[in-house]
Order: structure tokens, then sequence, then C-alpha cells
């Protein structure tokens, strides 16, 4: 039976296709609820359905983001399954604007999937970023030894929970010991407009790269549902900045407005950062407007269709990490 539902073919394409993030995780579009027509319907309540141009659309869009009239990308939802490390989902739950539901440990057993960091994703504590590390990886005999180490306990931890769910102790407390690096799974649900607050702060550079790579695969997804609400938060939110009202007052010393637009202040040199901290800017404040200024490159976060797997060998892969504890399974 034909939907009457709004949809996107883009979206539809992906629906219910699972993509690889980490070792062991994925990201899966599940369902989606409207698209960006919704949101100019949504804002032009009066107006009748289907009555506008795709380029009308994207205007009221891009005006609406502009100017942070936020309640109309609330019409749309996206629901997404997710498997990640626990040490990600706890940083992923801080966001609170979503509806979670969490796979039970208590009910279910756990599949004993392990999260292993790459060479080139491992580094020593930056000194700069106290919840950061370096830019460069450490060096090799570091990482060999983290690896020896881990793979010790987390051998120590999986024996320790198969026996003990073998032996029939209860689920709830035979998980306990289970490292951080072990993999959950979440369904998640959210609205377009908490969805972007998330992307923005996760698919940034000073977020843990990690969940970082989540969020992009989710940019990915999210471009496929409403193109034209991506497009403006790219442009607004990701490679746009807010400038503070002594940040206006620093530009303003540089530029005039004209009947023509804006032109250069004549005889006005480039601003050091003693005028500056004139117009009552800190040091950081400085920093930070100079890097607003830095270029920036626009991303596109193009879903790459060739790695999408089907939910059956999803499954599959999560059945076989489920601990056997059946009687021949050779567990006392």
């Amino acid at each position: 039976m034909e939907t009457k539902r709004p949809t996107n073919p883009a979206a539809e394409e992906v629906l219910g296709g699972y993509f690889p993030v980490l070792d062991h995780g994925f990201v899966s579009l599940i369902d989606y609820m409207g698209t960006d027509e919704d949101i100019e319907r949504a804002a032009r309540v009066s107006y009748g359905y289907g009555t506008r141009k795709q380029s009308q659309t994207r205007g009221l869009i891009r005006y609406l983001r502009r100017h942070l009239h936020t309640t109309p990308s609330e019409m749309i939802e996206l629901k997404f399954h997710c498997s990640m490390p626990m040490f990600v989902a706890r940083q992923w739950i801080r966001h609170r604007t979503a509806s979670v539901n969490e796979y039970s440990g208590r009910y279910s057993l756990m599949p004993l999937l392990f999260y292993l960091p790459e060479r080139e994703n491992f580094a020593l504590q930056s000194d700069l970023n106290r919840q950061g590390r370096e830019g460069n990886s450490a060096s090799t005999n570091v990482y060999g030894e983290a690896v020896r180490r881990w793979e010790e306990l987390r051998d120590a931890a999986a024996g320790g929970y198969t026996w003990m769910v073998a032996a029939d102790v209860a689920r709830e407390i035979a998980r306990i010991d289970l490292p951080l690096s072990t993999y959950t799974q979440w369904y998640w649900k959210i609205n377009l407009h908490n969805l972007f607050h998330f992307l923005t702060l996760r698919v940034d550079d000073h977020a843990q790269w990690e969940i970082q790579e989540y969020a992009r695969v989710m940019a990915g997804l999210l471009k496929r549902v409403a193109p034209l609400s991506y497009e403006a938060w790219v442009d607004y939110n990701l490679c746009g900045s807010a400038l503070s009202f002594g940040e206006l007052a620093a530009l303003r010393s540089l530029v005039e407005p004209t009947e023509e637009g804006i032109a250069a202040r004549e005889g006005v040199e480039a601003l050091g950062k003693e005028a500056l901290a004139g117009h009552g800017l800190s040091g950081r404040e400085i920093s930070e407007l100079q890097r607003k200024l830095d270029p920036v490159e626009r991303p596109d976060f193009d879903l790459d269709l060739g790695r999408m797997r089907s939910p059956e060998d999803v499954a599959a892969e999560m059945e076989a990490a489920v601990p056997d504890i059946r009687p021949d399974s050779g567990e006392s």
C-alpha cells in the first residue's frame, strides 16, 4: 500500500540499512517523520498543502535557521538504532533531548564485543587540553603494551561474565565488571531541532574522536531526510559563528555601511591585540575571534553506500558474540 506520509527518496534508499562505525558499532536510520516541506507547512500553518516552490521552501528554512525560529524544525523526527562502546554512550546520553531505550543487560545476555582503538587513533594526553588527546599517535611500544593489557583485562572480564551466567548468577550482577569498552546499543529518537544541537557539538573537532565518527554518519543520514535544513545547519551553525558585542564593535571599526553595501574605512590599520582589548575582549576572546575569521572547509558528510550492511548481517554478528551457556558448552 502506497504511503500518504511525506517521504524523501534519498532517505528511503538507506532506511533500515546499517552503517559501520568504529570496529563493532553501527548507526541505522530506522524511521523518520517529515521532510523539509513539513517545516514550511508548520511555519505557514494557514497555507495549503504543496503550494510552494522548492526555492521558496529553501529561502524560508534558511530564514528560520538564521533568526533562530526553531519550533518548526521540531516537527521532523528521526529514529536511529545505534551500537557504541559504553564510554561513548555515557557522553551521548548527556544530550537529554531524545527518547532512548537501551539494551538491557539485566534481561538479555551481553554480546562480548569490545572496542579496540586503531594505532592511528591511540595518543597520549594533551598538554593543552585536559579532556583530550595529542594530535599525533603514541609510540608503537606504548600502543602494543596497552593492547596487551586491554586484552588481558577483557579476557578475564568476558570469562568471568560467561562463567557467572552459565552458573545462573543473576544477569544484573554478572554484568557489573564488564569494562567501558563493551558495546551497548539503543534506539534513539529525536526531533530535528535537538539533533542539530547534538551534531553541532559532536562533529566538532573538540569532541572525542569516537563520538565524532557516530555524529558524521548521523549527519549523512540527516542530509538524506531534510537536505535543505541540513544545508542551512552547515551554513549557519557548523561553518558560521556568532559574534559578541565586543567582536562586532571591533569589526565595525574596520568597515562602514554604504548605499552600495559595506566598505573598508579609510586609513584604518589592521586591529592588533591592544586595540581588540580596547573593545573589552580578553586574551582568550581575542584568540577565539581570530579562529572565527580563519577559513573553514565546508564538510559534506556524504555516506558510502557500499559500506551499508543488512539488518540480518548485523544481527548475526551480535548473536555470535553472545556467550554460549548451554550445558554442553564446556562451562561449569
